[in-house]
Formats: C-alpha cells, structure tokens, sequence
C-alpha cells in the first residue's frame, strides 16, 4: 500500500520556508515479529519543531536527519500488527511524524483509551498538556491562592498551564496577542484576568492585575512580557522557562533581565523539556484525564487537512495565526 510523508531536506534559515520540506510516496513494510503498522489520524503540530529542525546539536533533543520524516507526535490507529500488546483497532499517541502510515515496535506509545476523542488527546493528553503539567506541578509546585502569570496564554500550553492553576486555586494571569484570544481565556477558560500585550499600556495593566505581585510566572514567549512579569516577581517566586517562541525566528535574541532581582527575591528559574520526563508520561496523562474528565480542562483545535497542509501551516505557530491547537487532520 502507498502513502504520502513529508521528509526535511533542508536547515531552515529564520524562517521555516516549503524548500526545506520534500513529499515522497512509500509502501509499507511487510511487518517483522514485534512490528504493528499505524495509520495517523491526527498530527500535531508544535513550536519545539523550529528548533528539531536546526543543525543544533547542543539542544535537548538531536535534530532531524536531513532527508528523515519531520518529527511529530500524533494520534494513530493500529491496523496491522506482530505485537500483542498492540492489537488491531487499538489507538496510540506518540512520536510518529509527517507521515500517512509508520511502522512501529510501540516503543514510546501509549495506548489511549476509547471515550477520548483524538482532538483531546493532542489538545490535553500530549505535548501541551504534559508540558504545562510537568512545568506547572512539578516545577513550579504552585499553592493555592498564589498569582499565576502565564504568557502565550491561548497557546496550546498556556490554555493547560491556566486551567491546572485555577484548578488548583490559583489567581491566573495570562497574556496573548489579540482581544479576541483575551476574551475566550477569560469567558471560556475561567482566567482572572487576560491582557493583550500588544496594547501600550502592558505595564500598567499587568501591574492592575497582579495587585500582590506574581508567585509564578511561566515563560513560553519571551518580549516585553518578560522584562514587566520579572520585576512583579514575589520573594521565593518561580519562573518556569518553557518557550521563546519571540526569538525563535530572530537572528539575534533579545537581551534578558537583569539577574540582581534573582537575588533580592530569592527567585528559582529553571528551564525545562519533556524528553527528560518520559518516565512520567503515563502517571501524568492519568492526572491530566482526571482533569479532563471531571470538566475542568477545555481546548479549542485549529484543525488543517490534510498531510502537506503542514508545510505552510506550522508557521501559524510563529505569527500567532493559529486560533487553539495546531493540528493535522489526515
């Protein structure tokens, strides 16, 4: 059987451009023993992919080959296998590519349950919301009636990092680029306050909404945002650095805070990944479906058709074009 996949060919400059990409048509493999074949369903479709791209072999995880399929991680169904623990009409998430079909010996995936739609689970069981999770929870170690800053607030992980603080109880605080994304954090998503930081007034308005200073703050975006939340921090306050996506698509990054205010309120900063986490996946999916299932955990998917879609798509990404979760609907 044939299928499509899209492979890198290509280091993107600053901007991810479709010269970098190459579409190919395969077959599939005749399985080996342990091997099951998947049909994805649902690709997403992340910030982190601009850095997998890159020649950096000093980041977290090595880049993409050239002339490898683009990385990704989706939602699959098996429809041939030689694993028993993965029978035919089970689905999966995991790492699986810009690809119609993938060959695997199920390493890395988890098996998914049948009453969660696959929209959900890239929206709140994969990447985003183990993310906010792991940063959130783990990291941040958040107490109720703390003042939560999150920028990137209608991203993927933002919307998941807001809706576990106030879960959790609380005050959340979220920025993002239009008045349109504002108001579905704050009427849909239950945010105190959300602030367009696009807007003249960042300064006074982050200052009007943290009254008591800000707790946590944490990081996806970079800009301005940065340099406000970092002078509110409170004492033994915790910034929880997930993303640039600012600087992603810059040559040259913006300057950061100055560091005297680490020491004058004792601040933690940590940067952090997920590929160091893995470990934990299962135990935090099972966390993130109590959330989930018990309503506290909304989303909203920006849904494209079709493989090669995400060729020009992934760059919503980086013009804050996309309204919810990225993804690729096959």
């Amino acid at each position: 059987m044939k299928y499509k996949a899209i492979k890198l060919i290509k280091r993107p400059a600053l901007k991810i451009t479709p010269d970098i990409f190459q579409t190919v048509t395969l077959e599939t493999p005749a399985l080996e023993s342990g091997q099951i074949l998947l049909k994805q369903t649902h690709m997403s479709l992340d910030p982190a992919m601009r850095g997998w791209m890159s020649a950096d072999t000093n980041s977290y995880i090595p880049p993409v080959e050239l002339g490898a399929v683009m990385r990704s991680s989706g939602v699959a169904e098996v429809v041939e296998s030689k694993n028993d623990r993965f029978p035919v009409g089970a689905r999966v998430v995991g790492m699986i590519g810009w690809t119609e079909y993938a060959v695997s010996k199920g390493d890395g995936l988890q098996k998914l349950p049948p009453d969660i739609p696959a929209e959900a689970v890239l929206c709140v069981l994969a990447l985003p919301g183990l993310t906010a999770y792991q940063g959130l929870v783990e990291i941040g170690k958040p107490k109720a009636g703390e003042t939560l800053v999150v920028s990137g607030a209608a991203g993927s992980v933002g919307a998941m990092v807001g809706q576990i603080a106030k879960a959790e109880g609380l005050r959340v605080i979220g920025t993002a680029g239009t008045d349109e994304k504002c108001r579905w954090l704050e009427d849909e998503l239950g945010f105190d306050k959300a602030i367009n930081y696009k807007k003249d007034d960042l300064a006074k308005q982050l200052a009007a909404a943290t009254p008591k200073g800000v707790d946590i703050y944490f990081e996806n975006t970079g800009g301005p945002v940065q340099h406000i939340v970092f002078g509110r921090m409170n004492a033994h306050g915790r910034i929880i650095v997930c993303g640039m996506i600012a600087d992603y698509n810059t040559d040259k990054p913006s300057p950061g805070p100055n560091w005297l205010n680490i020491i004058r309120k004792r601040l933690t900063i940590t940067g952090f990944t997920m590929p160091d986490h893995w470990d934990q996946v299962p135990a935090m999916m099972a966390k993130l479906s109590a959330y989930y299932m018990a309503g506290k955990l909304k989303y909203r998917a920006h849904k494209l058709q079709g493989l090669e879609s995400a060729i020009e798509g992934i760059n919503l990404l980086f013009t804050g074009g996309n309204t919810g979760k990225l993804m690729v609907v096959l």
